[in-house]
């Protein structure tokens, strides 16, 4: 298997859990040739689909590639699943999840699987929204709220992808809600891809997704430069800001909300380390491809039964399940 940015913040912990299980299957790769070729690795290029595919050439049988990098479009994906090879993609942006997931059938016919909205925003948001939406009977509106820790070294693609979410509309309020170990918080909406992809694998009309950070003053002073954000050198500015800035801590919390009529349903997660969890959480999903337990076609993470309990097998990595009888509080 060929863990892409297997050097990185995430690939590098994608690589190192795929090798403990599968020792000598791993070659790690990416566009630095030197850092790459320093693991054992091959260079490759995902904005290079021809390039790509000479690398799947050259090393063989692969069995599986594990995109830990964001490519500019889904030519690298359609490479891999038109020759039968399995992906997981922990990509978070919007418009290349659609590009993959117009794949499907291309990937059955194949005898490939597509896993995606892999990591905790889009990933274990995917699957609390699940559980809550199956505990109230089908919601009518879920709310998911994401707290990340300010102080996390994070990936470039990461603190660009965020940086570039500010400058997007607001189309829902603020939300007042607890999080498990953080308080009474003021999560702020933000585009996630999940409150796009869930409407329709969920069927739920209505599903928000909100942002805060473990620090309230940095949250406050981040959505305040909200409406400055749509200029590109103010994008910058903060891009390179919070590449060397980290006030706060490492940890994060998910939280799912569901309601339908009078009911509602409630579930959480904490942990520390979100790039770590992305990255256990795409070498679960991983293993799973390659032991057979999915099926062909190109699927959300949500829609695959054998990786509901993900948050569970996650516990014996320092995460934390929270339910309503928890006391979550409102």
């Amino acid at each position: 298997m060929v863990v892409v940015g297997g050097y990185g913040a995430v690939g590098a912990t994608v690589a190192a859990t795929l090798e403990g299980w599968f020792p000598g299957r791993v070659v790690v790769a990416g566009r630095d040739e030197a850092r790459a070729r320093l693991l054992g690795g091959v260079r490759a290029n995902v904005a290079d689909p021809d390039g790509f595919r000479r690398t799947l050439e050259e090393l063989g049988d692969v069995a599986a590639v594990v995109l830990c990098v964001e490519p500019p479009d889904t030519g690298v994906a359609r490479v891999c699943l038109e020759r039968g090879v399995h992906l997981v993609d922990i990509g978070a942006t919007r418009r290349l999840l659609d590009g993959v997931a117009d794949l499907h059938d291309l990937a059955a016919g194949a005898g490939a699987t597509a896993v995606l909205s892999v990591g905790v925003a889009p990933g274990l948001t995917n699957l609390l929204a699940r559980r809550v939406h199956e505990a109230v009977g089908g919601a009518e509106r879920i709310d998911l709220t994401v707290l990340l820790g300010a102080g996390e070294r994070h990936g470039a693609d990461a603190v660009r992808w965020t940086v570039e979410g500010l400058a997007g509309p607001a189309a829902e309020a603020p939300l007042r809600t607890t999080l498990p170990g953080h308080g009474r918080r003021t999560a702020h909406p933000f585009p996630f891809s999940d409150q796009h992809t869930l409407p329709r694998t969920l069927g739920v009309e209505q599903v928000t997704t909100r942002l805060c950070l473990d620090s309230k003053p940095l949250t406050s002073a981040l959505f305040g430069l909200r409406a400055a954000a749509r200029r590109p050198a103010v994008r910058r500015a903060l891009t390179a800001a919070f590449s060397r800035i980290h006030l706060g801590g490492d940890g994060f919390a998910v939280r799912a909300d569901a309601r339908r009529g009078d009911l509602h349903a409630a579930c959480a997660v904490t942990g520390r380390e979100q790039s770590r969890m992305t990255a256990l959480a795409a070498a679960y999903a991983t293993r799973a491809l390659l032991t057979g337990a999915l099926p062909v076609g190109v699927h959300h993470i949500e829609q695959l039964p054998a990786l509901a309990d993900l948050p569970e097998s996650l516990c014996a990595h320092g995460l934390t399940v929270w339910h309503r009888a928890d006391k979550l509080g409102p």
